[in-house]
């Protein structure tokens, strides 16, 4: 067949996906699917959302089907992106079915219909390459049967990108695994050309790219097809604005001008289920969509979106990359993203299909903090590496991150990403019952490391000057995503002028203020100990007696709240930082303690799982910050109008407290060392015996007042009834 008859076959499968018989692929486009399906090569495509990578693939696939290839493996990220694909692929006459983390019962018939032919695309998350059934029972056959190999969102391969994830580092093993002649197509939006070069150089198993026109090596490179990252449809603005009820105020003031419908993003989960909840107030038909939403939520969601039923979702980055509808006219975002390539990314979801669509962000005081936080998730020092290492080393039989956690100082999701990067380096593998050393010799790349932390900081700085460029916006985008091409658009508030004012309603800033201000979270009480805390010296496991819980509790805010938080994060956040606490945060506490009251299961007169009113308060002695917790729980006590019984001690004789204890395992074997009930405190819970508020300054793995909580109980206290200024969750 010569070239001229494919094209024209491909244009035709084409017309068939996009419901036009008259559609023509761009030469870009071309280029690409020649290359897959004449050359049977390796192809990267780094070009803006909406160019068509989607159409790239699903073109691919169907003429090398006809061809009689096997099935194209899609390996994505993204469950919303892989429901529309699924659809998507379905108009052109193909069949596409997926296996991720929402449909596990799925997978055993989805395999089968893989093996008897009938399965045209199959779209994996990332994460199912790392599972042992999976990696040594269905991948082997996969990899000696796809007909094409797409990795979508390849950026994620490289740690030099924005949004490294180890479980992608597996396909390079897949990709040297592959049988000869077996096209790999890599698609991405958003990489600079160091990634660029990193993801090409992997796709190609070593050898140098090739340029568009294809000079270099001709068998084993990539061919790399890079475009223009302008999106002439967005029209990019920055508003300052004083504070978090300003910038809700505005949001709620302009939503209903805002064309068409769109997406909100926030950086926190708390902060997304805020503002949808203040904007459906408003009147707004809005939803939040984050990490947290159920998986059936998260599909309504998408479907209302798609279907224009909302005005908005209210997402965090867990929509990101994955939502394909071409008509969003707006995207918004209530918070300064840490990186201008991640920020570029969640943009170019607007204005795909549409000839204008508004890009607005509203950069927020708390930004940098939530940074911080994101930041000090990094992969772990060597001392912690070599720690967890030196353990598994140790046992007897595989370990789960349940067994492992109470060994080594790491939150449990940061010990899996550390655990995928070991098992990628070949240090640790994955296998049935858990995970255990191979013994090969591993170092720790200080350097590279040190790189990437370094790159993070030049990203935050890139996003500061973002905000506040007096130049060409979409230029500095591009010029982050070393765009060659880049230019000024003339579209955005610095090239056009500014199209939005920052003036607010008063109405709905006192409306935003009352809302923000609103005090009350929920703290919910351990019932199970974790696993193997008896291993490492601590006798508890199982479950905690009911007569030894806490009952729910109650903290005046979240420290990632756009309300509360903001007040709070100066007082809990900077080390050393201690005094009375302030007569307004007493206030606030005050409020909640009302409605905690007046709530089922607080103690005002009928509440149906109510207790009797406190008698009392228990301070929780803080090594940290002691005048704010004493100063607290004095003032509860006096406007409560009950005695101050004394405070739970902490002993840190062997510095078993010092520094920070994410890991709730950890967290629970250095509290239940260090703390104690003194003997009047005692004696004095025995004689009243009934409930006391048990005061201290924040919670975060929630053990200091399960422990706490254990010794009051068993002195005599009836029940307790945690009050905490803030939950770090």
């Amino acid at each position: 067949m010569t070239d001229t008859e494919l094209r024209k076959e491909a244009d035709a499968v084409l017309g068939g996906l996009v419901g036009d018989p008259a559609a023509r692929l761009r030469e870009d486009q071309w280029r690409a699917i020649e290359t897959l399906v004449a050359h049977r090569r390796r192809a990267l495509v780094v070009q803006r959302t909406g160019w068509g990578k989607s159409a790239v693939y699903f073109v691919a696939t169907a003429l090398l089907r006809r061809r009689g290839a096997g099935p194209t493996v899609i390996v994505s990220p993204l469950l919303a992106l892989m429901r529309n694909q699924v659809d998507a692929a379905a108009a052109a006459g193909i069949q596409a079915r997926t296996i991720n983390s929402s449909n596990p019962e799925e997978w055993t018939t989805i395999e089968s219909e893989v093996a008897e032919g009938r399965v045209d695309v199959l779209l994996v998350s990332p994460e199912r390459l790392n599972n042992p059934e999976f990696r040594d029972n269905v991948l082997p056959k996969l990899t000696a049967s796809t007909g094409l190999l797409v990795v979508d969102e390849a950026h994620c391969i490289s740690d030099w990108g924005h949004d490294f994830r180890p479980d992608y580092r597996r396909l390079r093993t897949m990709l040297a695994e592959l049988p000869p002649g077996v096209p790999v197509l890599a698609t991405t939006a958003t990489a600079n050309a160091r990634v660029t070069a990193d993801v090409a150089e992997q796709l190609g198993t070593g050898e140098p790219a090739l340029d568009a026109s294809g000079s270099g090596p001709p068998e084993s490179a990539a061919l790399v097809l890079r475009g223009s990252l302008d999106r002439e449809s967005l029209g990019l603005h920055v508003l300052q604005l004083p504070d978090a009820s300003h910038r809700l105020a505005w949001l709620a003031g302009h939503l209903g001008s805002l064309p068409g419908s769109g997406i909100i993003y926030t950086l926190t989960v708390a902060a997304a289920e805020e503002v949808a909840a203040f904007l459906r107030q408003c009147g707004h038909e809005v939803l939040s969509y984050t990490g947290k939403t159920e998986n059936a939520e998260r599909e309504a969601a998408e479907t209302a979106l798609l279907a224009n039923r909302v005005k908005a979702l209210v997402a965090t980055s867990a929509l990101g990359m994955g939502f394909d509808k071409p008509d969003i006219g707006f995207v918004v975002h209530l918070g300064s993203p840490s990186s201008p390539i991640a920020y570029y990314q969640q943009v170019g979801r607007a204005g795909r299909g549409v000839d204008h669509a508004e890009v607005l962000l509203l950069p927020g005081q708390e930004d940098e903090a939530i940074w911080r936080h994101f930041a000090s998730l990094a992969f772990p020092p060597e001392e912690q590496v070599r720690r967890t290492l030196g353990v598994l080393a140790a046992a007897e039989k595989p370990m789960s991150l349940a067994a492992l956690e109470p060994r080594v100082e790491l939150r449990r999701s940061r010990l899996e990403v550390m655990l995928k990067v070991l098992d990628v380096d070949g240090a640790v593998e994955r296998v049935k019952g858990g995970w255990r050393a191979t013994g090969r010799p591993w170092a720790y790349d200080a350097e590279r490391y040190a790189w990437v932390e370094r790159q993070r900081q030049a990203e935050q700085q890139a996003m500061r000057e973002y905000a506040g460029t007096a130049g060409c916006r979409m230029e500095f985008l591009r010029n982050q995503l070393d765009d060659e091409a880049a230019a000024p658009c003339g579209r955005c508030d610095n090239c056009a002028g500014a199209r939005f004012s920052p003036d607010v309603d008063d109405s709905l800033l006192a409306q935003a203020r009352g809302e923000l201000r609103r005090p009350g979270v929920r703290v919910e009480p351990r019932k199970m100990w974790p696993t193997g805390m008896p291993e490492v010296g601590t006798a508890l496991k199982g479950r905690i007696p009911q007569e030894s819980q806490a009952r729910p509790g109650r903290a005046l805010g979240r420290l990632s709240d756009i309300g509360w938080g903001n007040r709070l994060r100066p007082l809990l956040s900077a080390p050393g930082n201690d005094g009375p606490v302030p007569e307004d945060v007493v206030q606030g506490a005050v409020e909640v303690l009302a409605d905690w009251a007046r709530s089922p299961e607080g103690w005002a007169p009928g509440a149906p799982e109510g207790c009797e009113r406190p008698v009392g308060v228990v301070a929780v002695e803080s090594l940290a910050r002691p005048q704010l917790v004493r100063s607290f729980a004095e003032r509860i006590a006096e406007i409560g109008r009950m005695p101050l019984l004394g405070a739970v001690t902490m002993s840190d004789e062997h510095g078993v407290l010092a520094g920070p204890r994410s890991n709730g395992a950890q967290r629970l074997r250095a509290v239940h060392e260090a703390m104690g009930l003194p003997p009047e405190l005692a004696e004095t819970l025995a004689r009243l015996a009934g409930p006391v508020l048990l005061v201290d300054d924040c919670t975060e793995t929630g053990w200091t007042l399960t422990v706490a909580a254990r010794l009051l109980r068993q002195a005599g206290a009836k029940e307790v009834l945690p009050l905490v200024l803030a939950t770090r969750n």
